[in-house]
């Protein structure tokens, strides 16, 4: 069953009870030249709740990813965290405010261990004398252990092992990790099972689980149904740059989540 449908998509008979987003987009319009990426889109992440976004390719679902990020700038709209008002200019902007985002390419250098992928640009120092500082080695390292064992599903034996020699759910894990570390409220994953096999895929269905149950408000883009229905608490469907749907996971089927995908239900823009 379709919570709501249509252009602007509120989405307010999907509302979790008694809860306010922690982020909230409203009537986002984004165009690249003579393409309307996005026609007045309302999207809503909750605190506890993963909420899928899904649609065809060319739906607009990377470009409102991108905005949330700090990526893009909206032509037009309004984004709100927390219940204020705010404009990111940059992905900085968006982390300051506690939005991390894990693309598909997980931007991990091979080269590097767990610990300096964490860490990289964020490094903790420690002073030796006025003017000399060094790396807080065993304080970095502490920290990485602590959060990747709080979310106790993938485990990595080595975080001083190269990113290069971990299997795909290990780097996918430290990607997370990386992400929840920073005192984040929303987590954005960009198709976050694509690359992976079955055992590694379950594993990560698993991390996004926990993620939830840890209070954040997690956003999954992907491509693969049956996935979204083993992970999601809502699922909202773009299509030709609209939000034509919301569903709830329990009250609906995969058969119509493909109708609002390809435009074969209700909440079809003309």
């Amino acid at each position: 069953m379709s919570l709501s449908s249509g252009q602007s998509g509120a989405g307010s008979d999907a509302a979790p009870a008694g809860r306010a987003p922690v982020l909230r987009l409203s009537g986002i319009v984004k165009g690249f030249g003579a393409v309307q990426a996005l026609t007045g889109v309302g999207f809503e992440v909750y605190p506890a709740e993963v909420v899928a976004l899904v649609g065809d390719n060319g739906a607009g679902k990377s470009t409102l990813v991108k905005i949330m990020s700090g990526v893009y700038l909206p032509d037009a709209g309004t984004i709100s965290f927390d219940g204020r008002e705010v404009r990111f200019h940059s992905p900085a902007d968006a982390n300051r405010c506690g939005i991390e985002t894990v693309y598909q390419d997980l931007a991990l250098c091979d080269n590097l261990d767990a610990v300096q992928n964490m860490f990289l640009g964020r490094e903790a120092a420690r002073r030796l004398a006025p003017a000399v500082e060094v790396l807080a080695e065993e304080q970095m390292e502490r920290r990485a252990l602590e959060t990747l064992r709080d979310l106790t599903v993938v485990t990595v034996q080595n975080v001083r092992a190269r990113i290069a020699g971990l299997s795909g759910g290990q780097r996918q894990a430290v990607a997370i990790a990386k992400a929840v570390m920073w005192h984040s409220k929303v987590v954005l994953l960009d198709e976050p099972t694509a690359a992976l096999g079955v055992g590694a895929s379950q594993q990560v269905l698993a991390l996004i689980k926990r993620l939830s149950t840890q209070g954040l408000g997690v956003v999954v883009i992907s491509h693969n149904l049956h996935e979204v229905f083993e992970v999601a608490d809502r699922i909202v469907v773009l299509r030709l740059g609209r939000r034509v749907a919301t569903f709830d996971r329990t009250r609906t089927t995969p058969e119509e989540v493909v109708a609002a995908i390809t435009g074969a239900a209700g909440g079809t823009p003309a």
